[in-house]
């Protein structure tokens, strides 16, 4: 089984239930239903996803040293991780998220970004790994110095040692801090590394400073923009519009480590895009982008076809999206076509 790594972004997330109601009103009481905390943050929840899919799941990140870190490291030990690299930070706080949620409309997000701030990445030993996937680069001011250098580092030397690459974004807030760095500069110098890339739509435009609304045209754009750079297996995720996958060349996908060098002249030169499978009644849509990426990832672990890989990315994204856990029976029951990739050696 390969060991797949899974680096960056790692919080709490807190949300208050049955919120519908609820809204800033200084000076009134609205009524909400019990909190639920969980973890979040992308170690949280593709590496949860992975692990629930049957991969050898290891979590580097950093908490604080407080009563939130102390949960977070309880709640972690329960979720069928290997054991973690955590650093602990003395003075910055535990990250956490409070999550609103209303039917009917995506969440909104209220984050502290804490002690992520103290991750760089120098913790992280890739070779002692097949796969390193890295989460949400906009939350982790500590990657992005010197146009993301310690990011471009860590994934040279993961390349160096013939580990698989794979980064996954967020959405750049543009009135902060890190939405004032030079983006263009900070992505040329990830994807130079990169193997895999995982962005949803709006990280994208996001990080580009580009406001026009999904359309096939501008993912493709991305996409070859993406490929351009170095990435060798481009999927977009832009909800309700689906997946999209683009590829790089054979000869790009033999570069790309031991877990893309097996499949280069499966997967060499694709195009595909696969429509979001119905869910009738939602509960969520905190954490699917992360399950779109587990499934895509375990699928190249397991040497699936892309046909494979994209379906079982859109059979985890509809489990999470229903309140379930992605594991294999839920996805099997999701989409049955994804049966053989849970045979060794697809």
């Amino acid at each position: 089984m390969h060991s797949i790594a899974v680096a960056g972004h790692l919080c709490l997330d807190i949300a208050p239930l049955s919120a519908e109601r609820a809204r800033i009103d200084p000076g009134s009481l609205f009524e909400v239903g019990p909190l639920s905390i969980t973890l979040g943050g992308s170690v949280a929840n593709t590496g949860g996803t992975l692990a629930d899919l049957g991969a050898h799941v290891v979590p580097y990140a950093t908490v604080g040293d407080d009563e939130l870190g102390e949960l977070l490291l309880s709640k972690l030990a329960s979720e069928g991780f290997a054991p973690p690299h955590l650093s602990v930070s003395p003075s910055l706080a535990t990250s956490y998220s409070l999550v609103i949620e209303h039917s009917g409309s995506d969440r909104t997000f209220w984050h502290h970004t804490g002690a992520n701030a103290g991750f760089d990445g120098s913790a992280v030993t890739p070779d002692a790994h097949d796969l390193l996937h890295v989460g949400y680069p906009p939350l982790l001011p500590g990657l992005l110095d010197n146009s993301g250098q310690p990011l471009h580092d860590l994934f040279a030397r993961a390349r160096s040692a013939g580990v698989t690459t794979s980064v996954d974004l967020a959405v750049v807030d543009r009135n902060s801090a890190v939405g004032a760095l030079d983006w263009d500069s900070i992505l040329t110098s990830i994807f130079l590394h990169t193997d895999i890339a995982t962005p949803s739509f709006d990280d994208l435009t996001s990080a580009f400073g580009i406001d026009e609304a999904y359309s096939p045209e501008l993912a493709d754009r991305f996409a070859d923009r993406l490929l351009e750079e170095g990435v060798a297996i481009v999927a977009i995720s832009a909800g309700q519009h689906g997946l999209r996958l683009r590829t790089a060349s054979t000869e790009r996908l033999l570069a790309g480590g031991g877990i893309l060098a097996p499949l280069a002249e499966s997967w060499a030169d694709r195009s595909l895009t696969a429509s979001p499978l119905p869910v009738e009644h939602p509960v969520t849509t905190t954490g699917t982008g992360d399950a779109s990426t587990a499934g895509l990832l375990f699928g190249l672990s397991q040497g699936a076809t892309p046909e494979q890989a994209i379906a079982l990315a859109i059979a985890c994204s509809a489990a999470v999206m229903s309140g379930a856990r992605a594991t294999r029976d839920t996805v099997l029951q999701l989409d049955s076509t994804v049966t053989a990739i849970f045979s060794p050696n697809v």
